[in-house]
């Protein structure tokens, strides 16, 4: 949409407004110098709203320049002075052509209220036909009824019969109360089947045709009284006023619209495809609102929930606005052609659209490499764990073997040696030595992969509060099954805070403590020690953490110096 500055200069707007205030002026003049003169009301609220509607018709030509329906209303602000200001003028000529003129007005508001779905342009004969109802009995029976109307005034008056100007009078009435009824049906029908968004741009039209039916109330009222309602007359020309305002107030918001997606832009890292959707609808008020996205390298269009879109087809009721990235259209909204009146506020949510489904596809593709990246680590510490246990069960099953097989033949050797002292001390020797070997290999192989972890976690950590080299306790509350993965880690990580207990902390007492609770295993180990541990120190630690977290856990060092250190990590768990 181009910009009004494009279309016409300042100096054009300035002349504009100039104008219509000058006018405004010059209409109210009689009324403001009237010296105590009774003036009737309605006449002067009926100059005001030529000044409403010329106001309110430049703000919205200057907005929407490629609609006429600014320019439209504009027209019509300014046809309300025609009457008031050729009045002024003493001249019979000009007097006349107040008279001819008086309802040119309702041409304006005729045309506007009908056209202002299509920016001010005719779309069927229905339409023009209803015009020209209008056209009809305001201006050629006008023309026709001077002709006949005896007035000093009048220059037009020619042919002068009272008797003929009052049957053309009457005509006159009886046409434009048909006209006003049938434009007020035609609107009230448009409204009724329209969507949300369509009524609410259609509440210009709603208020124009209130007012016309009003003003038919009033036509009727004078063919069957005889004489003019003043109080009719006052709610009638009152009516008027709301034009204007349900024009200004589609403006503000659209306003507010533009404001509400600048909102929307703020959350918009946080927005998935069926929350978008719901929140451009609630900001542009068309429930029917619909974000489509495109099959790769396909025609075809799905909604949020998966199910497939047709885009409409151009002319409807129905609009789409393409969404690209990277030059390759990705997406779609479906939603009220209505819209189509604010380009602006439409290209806003356009570009917020592709803003955000941006972001979502920048979201699911790190979210995509996250659960790479952690599945990578799961299946690297699953390989490690089963490798481990292949190494375990070698030693158990070689190496450790074949040693216990060495210390039977010893002692075999030993009592047949008995009597030869040198000969019993190099065996007794060979056995020590070969006991001591078998201890560090079974200590090798717990390392690599604890065996005693098939009975159970709260066994394996006994048996290292057994082996450690201070006072050690278990505390395990809980009695259900720990997966295996678990308790692999947890064993691991008692074992190194155990192992950093007797290098460094100092400590005369240790404790472990297993838990479940809120979802999740819990294990600890808590010193009395010196405390001061840096956690960022020592490759151990590192490694626990990255075993930890690999099942989605997490493992916290607690070490304030002189009070004692804390390890703790937590596993999810469903139990």
């Amino acid at each position: 949409m181009q910009g009004s500055s494009r279309t016409h200069g300042l100096l054009f707007w300035a002349a504009l407004w100039a104008a219509a205030i000058v006018c405004e002026f010059l209409a109210l003049w009689p009324v403001l110098s009237s010296g105590g003169d009774p003036v009737q009301g309605w006449d002067v609220l009926y100059r005001l709203i030529g000044g409403s509607f010329a106001a309110c018709g430049l703000i919205a030509w200057h907005r929407r320049p490629d609609s006429r329906s600014g320019l439209l209303m504009t027209a019509t602000g300014f046809a309300f002075f025609i009457t008031p200001l050729l009045s002024q003028l003493d001249a019979p000529a000009a007097q006349t052509a107040g008279m001819l003129l008086s309802e040119v007005y309702a041409f304006g508001l005729v045309a506007l209220i009908l056209t202002l779905l299509t920016g001010g342009r005719f779309t069927s004969n229905g339409e023009r036909l209803l015009m020209a109802a209008f056209v009809l009995p305001l201006l050629v029976g006008q023309f026709v009824w001077l002709l006949f109307y005896e007035d000093d005034a009048n220059v037009l008056g020619v042919f002068a019969n009272a008797d003929v100007a009052e049957v053309l009078d009457k005509l006159q009435r009886s046409i434009t109360f048909c006209a006003c009824v049938t434009a007020f049906a035609v609107i009230a029908l448009r409204f009724r089947a329209a969507s949300p968004p369509r009524r609410r741009a259609l509440l210009p039209s709603l208020a124009g045709g209130t007012a016309l039916l009003l003003f038919a109330l009033v036509l009727v009222n004078d063919l069957i009284t005889g004489s003019r309602s003043e109080a009719l007359l006052w709610i009638a020309i009152a009516s008027l006023v709301a034009v204007p305002a349900a024009f200004l107030f589609g403006l503000l918001r659209s306003r507010l619209a533009r404001g509400g997606l600048a909102e929307l832009l703020l959350g918009l890292q946080s927005k998935r495809s069926g929350e978008l959707q719901a929140a451009l609808a609630r900001t542009l008020g068309d429930p029917r609102l619909v974000v489509a996205q495109r099959l790769p390298e396909s025609d075809a269009y799905v909604g949020v929930t998966g199910e497939p879109v047709a885009l409409p087809e151009p002319g409807g009721e129905r609009a789409v606005a393409r969404i690209e990235r990277r030059g390759t259209e990705v997406a779609a909204i479906v939603y009220d052609a209505s819209l189509d009146d604010d380009p602006e506020l439409v290209e806003a949510v356009r570009a917020a659209t592709g803003i955000a489904l941006e972001n979502q596809h920048l979201h699911a593709e790190s979210e995509a490499r996250v659960a790479e990246l952690r599945a990578s680590r799961e299946r690297l510490v699953a390989a490690g764990d089963a490798e481990r246990r292949r190494l375990e069960r070698n030693l158990h099953d070689g190496a450790q073997q074949r040693l216990v097989a060495i210390a039977l033949q010893l002692r075999l050797l030993q009592s047949r040696v008995r009597g030869d002292a040198s000969a019993e001390q190099l065996v007794t020797t060979a056995s020590a030595e070969l006991a001591n070997s078998l201890e560090e290999l079974r200590e090798l192989a717990r390392g690599i992969h604890p065996a005693i972890l098939e009975h159970g976690l709260d066994a394996a950590l006994d048996s290292l509060a057994l082996r450690c080299h201070l006072p050690a306790t278990v505390d395990y509350e809980t009695l259900e099954p720990i997966p295996p993965d678990i308790a692999l880690a947890a064993y691991f990580v008692a074992s190194e805070a155990l192992a950093n207990v007797a290098k460094y902390a100092q400590a005369s007492a240790v404790a472990l403590r297993v838990w479940v609770s809120e979802g999740a295993v819990h294990i600890e180990i808590a010193d009395d020690g010196i405390g001061g541990a840096d956690p960022a120190n020592g490759s151990g630690l590192r490694g626990l953490r990255d075993r930890v977290e690999a099942l989605d856990g997490r493992l916290s060092v607690t070490s304030p110096a002189g009070v004692g250190t804390t390890v703790t990590a937590q596993f999810p768990f469903v139990s």
